[in-house]
């Protein structure tokens, strides 16, 4: 298995986006107003991290976009070694849909990261040393796991934010996380995309939320950030 450091660790990098995004343009693109523009340059800068790496992703609506913030990092980061690094037996098709799945995540975390501003929280250590992204069925495991995670956790998120303009990107993000969900679940297992397992409930047709308190947990063995939400409900 080929590791990112010898450690297994290493800080997402601030790298550019395969077309990056600024701040201004980002509200062009979102059609905000000034009140909504300004409300994000008005809002405190608040401290996100203390001496024990912990950060925390805020409230309200910056930190909504924080904690998607964080995830779209850690997807971005996962999918930039998948490409670096493909497993065995990667099919030239296989490598194309995961390159477009990278830069989909590069996108979108620096999207969101544009919409934060001075807001934003600092870059996340990460840690993927449990998967082995020399082997197939170990990639598309963890694939599988941080897609079915990020939808439900935009999902279980999108109630919190007040701006109505923030909550239609959220929609327009979390339907492509869904698209990369069914994609991967095919690859494992040919028409298992909205299978009732877990995921989709069958007596209502929804897909399944989580809180950020339940999200948290299930990625934090691949941070070396301790990453919290304390002032989300």
């Amino acid at each position: 298995m080929e590791n990112l450091t010898q450690n297994d660790e290493f800080v997402v990098q601030e790298s550019s986006a395969p077309s990056k995004m600024q701040r201004r343009s980002f509200l062009k693109y979102a059609g905000a107003g000034a009140a909504a523009a300004g409300m994000l340059v008005a809002s405190a800068c608040k401290k996100h991290h203390d001496d024990n790496n912990t950060v925390d992703v805020g409230s309200g609506d910056i930190g909504v976009l924080n904690y998607a913030y964080a995830l779209e990092q850690l997807e971005a980061a996962f999918y930039t070694q998948v490409v670096a690094t493909p497993y065995s037996g990667m099919s030239p098709a296989e490598l194309t849909a995961f390159t477009e799945i990278r830069d989909h995540e590069v996108l979108h975390r620096e999207f969101l990261k544009a919409a934060l501003g001075v807001n934003a929280i600092p870059a996340l250590g990460v840690n993927f040393g449990s998967i082995n992204f020399a082997d197939r069925a170990s990639v598309l495991a963890a694939a599988k796991a941080f897609e079915d995670t990020g939808v439900s956790a935009y999902n279980g998120a999108g109630y919190i934010i007040s701006n109505s303009t923030y909550l239609g990107l959220a929609g327009k993000i979390v339907s492509v996380e869904a698209r990369h969900a069914a994609f991967i679940r095919d690859l494992i297992n040919y028409n298992s995309f909205a299978d009732s397992s877990v995921i989709v409930d069958s007596s209502t047709g929804l897909d399944t939320s989580r809180k950020p308190s339940q999200v948290l947990p299930i990625v934090a063995v691949y941070l070396t950030t301790n990453l919290t939400a304390n002032q989300l409900p």
